[in-house]
């Protein structure tokens, strides 16, 4: 029989994480036996390698990012992931989209399926947010990155795509006009050229 408190423990690093690994447990002192015996019992469900959360928390697209985040740190979601989670496309991904540096290793068989993107320089970095989802960080693009990377990768999701989705961002009345963005990512994708017919249609 596992002691209550070990239990008891593992179940509020759960409750606190959202998705905990490995470490966060044995950084609270749980025992790994401990673990093993909630999964098998149901209580915990093992989404990936050294990744757990609560059996019966919601599991949603949201839920879906927070996972590949916890999986691998390093990536950033973007294109049909960050499009969907900004509201900027009636598409509806099956993977979520990551983009991760040239070097940085793609998770495998991992419990959400991830379509990595490889991007390096400021392509990578510039035009990231942060959004905490079942209490992780999840990095993903802004809207207008988004949107941007959309265009820079158009063979992959479509043009038509990456159209709704620079119309549905110039469309919102509740934030201030994104060209100044567009234009500034648009120079470190380098498609400015693609873009600028679309974006001169548009203002």
């Amino acid at each position: 029989m596992e002691p209550k408190g070990h239990r008891q423990r593992a179940i509020k690093v759960a409750q606190t994480r959202g998705i905990a690994r490995g470490s966060d447990f044995d950084a609270a002192g749980v025992p790994r036996m401990t673990l093993k015996r909630l999964t098998e019992e149901g209580v915990f469900l093992q989404i990936g390698r050294g990744l757990y959360r609560l059996a019966g928390s919601p599991s949603d697209v949201a839920t879906s990012l927070a996972e590949a985040a916890r999986l691998q740190p390093r990536g950033v979601i973007g294109l049909l992931s960050a499009l969907q989670y900004h509201d900027l496309t009636t598409q509806t991904p099956h993977a979520v989209w990551m983009l991760l540096g040239p070097k940085d290793w793609a998770p495998t068989s991992a419990p959400v399926q991830i379509r990595v993107i490889r991007a390096s320089g400021r392509a990578l970095t510039e035009g990231v947010e942060h959004h905490e989802i079942d209490q992780v960080s999840v990095p993903i693009t802004s809207p207008a990155k988004t949107v941007v990377d959309a265009f820079k990768y158009r063979n992959k999701i479509g043009l038509d795509v990456a159209v709704e989705a620079l119309r549905d961002l110039m469309r919102r009345a509740d934030r201030k006009s994104p060209i100044d963005e567009l234009w500034r990512f648009a120079e470190i994708d380098r498609v400015q050229t693609v873009m600028r017919p679309y974006l001169e249609a548009l203002t």
